[in-house]
């Protein structure tokens, strides 16, 4: 996988035979209680290897638009203007990288909450995609899908099983973080792609100590699993990583490292 071009917004990588864009829907910041032990209860204390500005976790806020030039997935959506106000760029950052959002029809997204789903409707209330058909989200996030959200509904195809999305892309079930939390797994002619949602939010940690689970995991020793599990995936030759929450532009490969994880950005973090 290879940088091609990037922008304050959007980075664009070479993928064999498809394109992946880093879409930066911007961050947001939470605090540093929201690490848990394998006990649950909050970290005492943090490595100096992760950065708290302003005392807080930063957590970038990422989607990622596939294509192979005729067929193109949207995976996540930000949080359009439904939550932090320094979230809410994705459609500014698709208009950057040359994307029209009217040419967006299938979206997938990993799990249910706001900084992932949110952003299927614009700041104005409208369809943020007017041309969307299918819209693939795990069966037990489909709870979201009522308010602000109501309208996408009828084109919502829920994931109960690994399935395949379209040729070169398979929705697995990750269950933890969300009963219905889904890994996008993106198959191109020279490697692998695993694109996840809340799998890991503190890249600078939970690499090296994967047993570190977030507060807000629904299921933080079934999140534990998954993360594990997938990681160990990760470290197989020509495998790739993208993540909602890694440093934008949130695109790596994982090796191992003592009894843990590290990961390598394939394009220098945004600040």
């Amino acid at each position: 996988m290879r940088l091609t071009s990037r922008g304050p917004h959007h980075a664009t990588f070479d993928f064999g035979d498809l394109r992946v864009i880093s879409l930066r829907d911007g961050y947001v910041d939470m605090p540093p209680t929201r690490l848990r032990d394998t006990s649950g209860r909050a970290l005492e204390e943090l490595p100096d290897t992760v950065p708290l500005p302003e005392g807080n976790l930063r957590l970038s806020v990422n989607a990622f638009f596939i294509t192979d030039g005729t067929t193109s997935l949207l995976i996540d959506t930000g949080a359009s203007n439904a939550w932090h106000p320094t979230m809410g760029s994705l459609l500014v950052a698709l208009d950057e990288a040359g994307i029209d959002r009217g040419d967006i029809i299938d979206v997938a997204i990993t799990h249910n909450h706001e900084d992932h789903v949110n952003g299927l409707i614009a700041p104005d209330g409208s369809e943020a995609f007017p041309e969307l058909r299918r819209m693939w989200i795990g069966a037990g996030d489909m709870s979201v899908f009522t308010g602000r959200l109501a309208p996408i509904r009828d084109r919502v195809v829920t994931i109960t099983d690994t399935v395949e999305v379209n040729d070169w892309v398979t929705a697995v079930p990750t269950p933890g973080h969300t009963p219905g939390h889904t890994v996008y797994r993106v198959t191109s002619s020279t490697g692998l792609l695993l694109v996840w949602g809340d799998t890991v939010h503190v890249p600078s940690l939970q690499f090296a100590q994967p047993n570190v689970s977030w507060e807000l995991d629904g299921n933080q020793s079934q999140a534990r699993r998954a993360r594990t599990t997938l990681l160990d995936q990760l470290t197989s030759p020509h495998h790739f990583v993208a993540g909602a929450h890694l440093d934008s532009p949130g695109v790596g490969r994982v090796t191992r490292n003592g009894a843990g994880y590290a990961l390598e950005y394939l394009a220098p973090p945004i600040s």
